[in-house]
């Protein structure tokens, strides 16, 4: 698949303990499906060609040989399929028992890797069957005299035609130990890690499985796909459920239902996943020098080439239109991050011994967001909040709405309103400056935003306060600000919280908060976006509409994420971006708005490499003191070919 995006599968099918031949079929039949789904690669459970619970029956030479034997077959099966297959089986190596992962490409058996930790507690005996890889150095086995493959732990499985995905195995309880393969699989480059389990069903064991394969994933930046043996496992002392899960960095790609038989799909972002590692690499890598022992550096690992397919561009998985707002537990997260803003603020006014506060209050969302956390973090500190002073400067386009808006919340929330009317001042200036009033021009617009920050500071150093910044994350990165005015102020609490989740941020604190305030919050919620810089329109409504001029701010949000978030290239974003908002917006109007966004984000370098200190809520900043340093001069070319 393009984009980086390689279609994996986790097969349960049914199956037999110890019906060698039933299990072979089966497995072949699900290998041919999932590979006439488009599946890369597919995965099979722990010993699944005989069954995990055949007891002492492994000790039997019949069955060893038989699961051999069906390895051939197997293998047999797949000369015409391109895909990488992992199944589980019992193999005997120098006088031992080994419970192993053997992976099949194109009618090869590439490689068998023995599990390397054996759980022998509770209703688990491995330890009276098998040997740990511990006992084995690494070597070559030959399956029913064919090919010499390896016999090891240490082997990663690489598309050559597929850069990224590198795929490499554990089995089981490899995972639930302390140090797991995949920890060394993954410094050597797997970005992909394959799980055979045969893991029983026992009362709060799914939600613990979730929660290590989650961690698991995100602590490796990998994917991980875990097969988990079914129903069809012997039920004399357990029972099994083939829960099988796809993960990736740290997110449940999906999941099976429990007690359901059958094969499980997703895609996993093996670019998305090559980025991450780069970003961190410097902490990712950092024991790996003292084990490479020659000068060659040579690490003891074998990499066995396969080549792939290239599946179709149509993904079973989605993605959020929202991606910066949780798609659950809104609420917790809503509060997290209003709590943090405030805790932001309370250690500015605290460290600055400032008692008081002033926010431009437009009746629009950043400033309302501005302003309820100030009131969090004033009754939070024990101090007056008639101490937050919401100032509100009406000028030429301002509405009645929204001047009638922002005094309602001031008084709504007990804070101090004044009024300062900008019109007279703006005037003489444009007077002093020698600007004509009728041309409604940038000067227009940016001598009313500039006024409004002037005011402010000016204000707050007679009353000895702190000018709160109201500007957003996406603001900021569209350079939607005026230099020197919005642009400015003493702290910005909403410098990294995005337009689409301010809008979910004012939406819980107004329902939290309920009577008047919600009240009016919703009606700021359903005003129009706007700088309200040029004159109403003749019904005294607002004429200048933000998202008319600069494109919807859901999809800029989108494109923020994956442009900043993962480094995506325009044409991958554009691919996410249809299959997110398909139905919602054409594909050219999704295009139109993504150059532009390129135009926008780095012509307006130069407002972020000097913008005011801000708390960072999320995992996107554009803090220069932190998380984005840019020259302000980088050209956009090399990102607007795309769009040629």
């Amino acid at each position: 698949m393009q984009h980086g995006f390689i279609k994996v599968c986790a097969a349960t099918p049914e199956m037999r303990v110890a019906d060698v031949d039933f299990n072979t079929q089966k497995m072949i039949e699900a290998i041919k499906e999932s590979s006439a789904h488009g599946s890369q690669l597919t995965v099979f459970p722990e010993l699944c060609v005989c069954g995990y619970t055949c007891g002492d029956l492994f000790n039997q030479t019949t069955l060893i040989k038989a699961c051999e034997n069906a390895l051939s077959k197997i293998a047999e099966a797949t000369n015409e399929i391109d895909t990488l297959v992992f199944v589980g089986a019992p193999i005997r190596h120098d006088g031992k028992l080994f419970n192993c992962a053997i992976a099949i490409h194109r009618g090869k058996i590439l490689a068998v890797i023995p599990k390397t930790f054996l759980p022998n507690y509770g209703e688990f005996y491995e330890g009276r069957y098998f040997s740990s890889s511990t006992e084995v150095v690494m070597d070559y086995i030959s399956l029913n005299d064919k090919q010499f493959v390896p016999f090891t732990t240490k082997i990663l499985f690489m598309a050559s035609n597929c850069p990224g995905f590198t795929v490499a195995a554990e089995i089981c309880e490899d995972l639930w130990s302390v140090q797991s393969p995949s920890l060394k699989h993954a410094q050597r480059g797997a970005n992909i890690i394959v799980n055979l389990s045969c893991s029983d069903e026992i009362a709060g064991k799914a939600e613990r499985r979730r929660t290590l394969i989650k961690a698991q994933s995100g602590k490796l930046i990998c994917g991980y796909v875990y097969c988990n043996a079914g129903d069809g496992e012997s039920s004399t002392d357990m029972t099994f459920s083939g829960h099988n899960i796809i993960a990736e960095n740290g997110k449940i790609l999906t999941e099976s239902k429990l007690f359901k038989n059958g094969l499980l799909y997703s895609e996993i972002d093996v670019e998305m996943l090559g980025s991450e590692r780069c970003r961190k690499a410097g902490a990712y890598y950092t024991d790996l020098k003292e084990e490479r022992q020659d000068q060659r550096g040579d690490d003891g690992y074998y990499r066995s080439v396969f080549e792939t397919f290239e599946s179709e561009d149509n993904l079973s998985r989605k993605f959020s239109q929202t991606p910066f707002v949780p798609q659950d537990g809104l609420s917790e997260r809503s509060e997290l991050v209003l709590t943090i803003q405030q805790k932001g603020l309370e250690k500015r006014l605290k460290h600055t011994h400032s008692k008081t506060v002033l926010i431009g209050i437009s009746g629009g969302l950043d400033s309302a967001l501005a302003l309820l956390v100030a009131c969090r973090a004033f009754k939070s500190l024990g101090l007056d909040s008639k101490n937050i002073i919401g100032v509100t400067m009406p000028c030429f386009g301002t509405t009645k709405k929204t001047k009638g808006n922002s005094l309602k919340l001031i008084e709504a929330l007990n804070a101090t309103a004044k009024t300062i009317p900008i019109s007279g001042s703006v005037l003489k200036h444009f007077k002093d400056i020698g600007h004509d009033f009728d041309d409604r021009n940038v000067t227009f617009e940016n001598a009313q935003a500039r006024m409004r920050t002037m005011v402010l500071m000016n204000m707050a150093n007679d009353m000895g306060g702190l000018v709160i910044g109201t500007c957003d994350l996406s603001e900021t990165a569209l350079g939607w600000s005026t230099y020197n005015g919005d642009h400015m102020a003493m702290y910005g609490v909403n410098a990294s919280v995005p337009k689409t989740l301010v809008k979910h941020l004012i939406a819980y604190e107004a329902e939290k908060l309920g009577g008047e305030v919600k009240k009016i919050l919703t009606s700021i919620l359903n005003t129009e976006i706007s700088p309200e810089l040029l004159p109403p329109d003749e019904n005294g409504n607002i004429a200048q509409k933000t998202e008319d001029i600069v494109g919807p701010y859901v999809l800029h949000d989108f494109f923020i994420y994956y442009a900043l978030r993962y480094a995506f290239p325009p044409d991958k974003i554009m691919f996410l971006a249809e299959n997110a908002f398909k139905g919602v917006f054409s594909s050219k109007t999704i295009k139109k708005w993504l150059k532009s966004f390129y135009e926008r984000f780095f012509k307006h370098q130069f407002k972020r490499s000097c913008m005011p200190d801000g708390v960072k809520v999320g995992a996107v900043s554009l803090s220069p003191r932190a998380d984005w340093r840019m020259p302000s001069d980088a050209v956009a070319n090399v990102w607007l070919e795309y769009f040629k």
